[in-house]
């Protein structure tokens, strides 16, 4: 991998904005994801390595730290914001088809439930990941669903709750979305949830973190 392509994957898994960013202290003064990104494409690297061993390294590495309790919410998200940040100057080279996404990932927060924290981590981290992400947002019904399959043939739905209250929500949901689509594959997530929960509702998969859910969505397309 070339130094320039390290160094947006430095930037992004530390949260290094752009070069008027504070944060973190350490980079202060220095160009982030944001100029590194813009320079790399300027400098004739192709958009798919940019994504891939800057972008999407990046995040893995921050993914992978969020799994081993090394780092916290607060640090996934400003690293997503570094992310999104560089993603801006990816984003013609998607539009022209130079640039392929790995598919379609409909995401939300079920029927009931206002939470919205930890799908939007899973949504930022997945369009990271080179993923095209449709985040339906929050108390989202089970035809909300369906239809944005229908619209725009998404294979692969994530449902989030945080409350017990609405598990069987998710259930209902999950159970619709396969009556209509019965080829979507489902994954699953939120704090009370387990996987033998995700076997009893019909979900293809649970996943306690957001790289358990790209690992899983990188395999529906393998």
């Amino acid at each position: 991998m070339s130094e320039l392509l390290a160094k947006i994957a430095v930037c992004v898994e530390r949260g290094k904005v752009n070069a008027l960013s504070p944060f973190p202290p350490d980079m202060k003064g220095q160009d982030g994801a944001d100029e590194l990104t813009k320079k790399a494409l300027d400098e004739g690297f192709s958009p798919s390595d940019v994504l891939t061993q800057g972008l999407v390294a990046g995040m893995q590495n921050i993914g992978a730290k969020f799994r081993n309790n090394e780092v916290h919410v607060p640090d996934m998200l400003i690293a997503a914001k570094a992310m999104k940040t560089a993603m801006k100057h990816l984003k013609p080279y998607f539009a022209s088809g130079m640039v392929k996404r790995k598919g379609i990932f409909i995401v939300g927060t079920v029927a009931g439930d206002l939470h919205d924290i930890g799908k939007n981590i899973v949504a930022m981290m997945v369009e990271g990941n080179g993923w095209e992400v449709i985040d339906l947002g929050v108390d989202v019904s089970a035809q909300k669903f369906i239809s944005a399959v229908e619209d725009h043939g998404g294979r692969v739905i994530g449902l989030s709750t945080l409350l017990t209250t609405t598990m069987l929500n998710m259930e209902k949901t999950v159970q619709e979305i396969k009556a209509k689509h019965p080829q979507v594959h489902c994954i699953v997530g939120g704090a009370p949830l387990t996987n033998e929960f995700a076997v009893k509702i019909g979900a293809d998969a649970y996943s306690p973190d957001p790289q358990g859910a790209i690992e899983f969505l990188n395999g529906v397309i393998s």
